[in-house]
């Protein structure tokens, strides 16, 4: 079935197809072969899922946009505006070829795929197609990574809704609970707060907090331990908020945490103060590595420094050490350092910002303080 996303902006939809096309074309492309979701997403205001039955967008250069749909899921695609939007629509039906539909839709023997189609269809179409196939990620990410005004409003109201039930974390996070029933407060949280789903919910507490991804468990937390709660899912625009805190219930097991956290936070301090146009994505990524490096914690800062964010949790741009692409206004990602220490207990501090004609903004706003529950 079909996620839409949203009202429908026909006009700003028409520009990213074409732009799509442009983008191809300067690529030396002859079309893009678009799977459902989030690519799809982004390009027609409607996601949908892939199955074992073909759903396809065929962009060709210097064509007309074909979107191959089941005619059984079909109704699925109701609300896109495929008229509109200058797109026509094949439907198919179990025993027809859906690969012979593409192919006649095609012109030229350069073709990009989704990064993301299943191989089920990729093979399929390579067999039916023949000619050269690439990934069409590299084409698709330079448009996606630069969000325009109405992506930025979606993705300030997912990051004021995160920050409301980060707001609310003395609800749940008490000694005597289970993560597992803290992290499903918080995920019933999420949706009541503004949110379409909760993505992920990670309540990691005492040493489980020294894994950065680590879920949720049957761990009792404990008077004194450190809870790292990071969490996020889409709004009803389709863009993700992602937002981590740490939390203590009293005062800390371990003395160390007070100043250690305090390193953390001048590090997330120093990444967010880095972003501005021109700014490279190493840089942001150096600037909170050298602070926790400085500190002696460099080898318990152990993942990038933050990942794009917008109709995927994780998407470009990446700040990573390596990674020497300069921002731009529109580019959306997370900052987020952390300090790991194994076996003991773990922090992190995340917030999305959006790099802005002459700086930064932040979508969360809650304290970067070291939240202190009551017991």
């Amino acid at each position: 079935m079909s996620t839409t996303v949203g009202p429908v902006d026909v006009d700003a939809l028409r520009a990213r197809l074409d732009r799509a096309t442009a983008a191809a074309s300067t690529a030396g492309l002859d079309a893009l072969l678009i799977a459902p979701g989030s690519d799809l997403r982004y390009l027609i205001g409607a996601g949908g899922s892939s199955f074992e039955r073909l759903t396809c967008l065929v962009l060709p250069v210097g064509g007309t946009p074909l979107l191959v749909v089941p005619k059984l899921e079909h109704p699925g695609y109701a609300d896109v505006p495929t008229g509109a939007l200058g797109v026509d629509v094949a439907t198919w039906v179990d025993g027809e070829d859906p690969y012979a539909l593409v192919h006649r839709a095609l012109k030229g023997t350069r073709h990009a795929v989704s990064d993301m189609m299943p191989a089920l269809h990729n093979l399929r179409l390579r067999d039916v197609i023949g000619g050269e196939q690439v990934l069409a990620g590299p084409v698709l990410r330079e448009l996606r990574m630069r969000k325009d005004a109405a992506e930025v409003l979606a993705l300030r109201e997912a990051g004021a809704a995160i920050d409301r039930v980060h707001a609310r974390m003395a609800e749940w996070l008490r000694p005597g609970r289970t993560e597992r029933e803290v992290g499903a407060d918080i995920a019933a949280a999420i949706v009541a707060e503004g949110h379409t789903a909760a993505e992920f919910v990670i309540v990691g507490s005492g040493p489980n907090g020294a894994s950065p991804h680590h879920d949720v468990s049957d761990r009792v937390v404990r008077a004194g331990d450190v809870v790292v709660v990071d969490i996020g899912g889409p709004v009803a625009a389709g863009y993700n908020s992602d937002c981590t805190r740490t939390y203590v219930l009293g005062e800390p097991a371990e003395a160390d945490v007070p100043q250690t956290y305090a390193v953390l936070q001048a590090a997330q301090r120093a990444a967010v103060e880095a972003v501005r146009p021109g700014v490279t994505c190493e840089a942001v990524d150096a600037a909170a590595r050298e602070v926790i490096a400085a500190a002696g914690f460099g080898e318990h800062f152990v993942h990038r420094t933050g990942h794009g964010i917008g109709l995927d949790v994780h998407e470009d741009p990446y700040i990573v050490g390596g990674n020497d692409l300069p921002l731009e206004p529109g580019m959306a990602f997370s900052v987020e350092p952390g300090v790991y220490l194994p076996g003991r207990w773990g922090a992190r501090i995340e917030d999305i910002v959006i790099v802005t004609a002459d700086g930064v903004e932040s979508v969360n706003n809650r304290p970067h303080e070291l939240v202190v529950l009551p017991t």
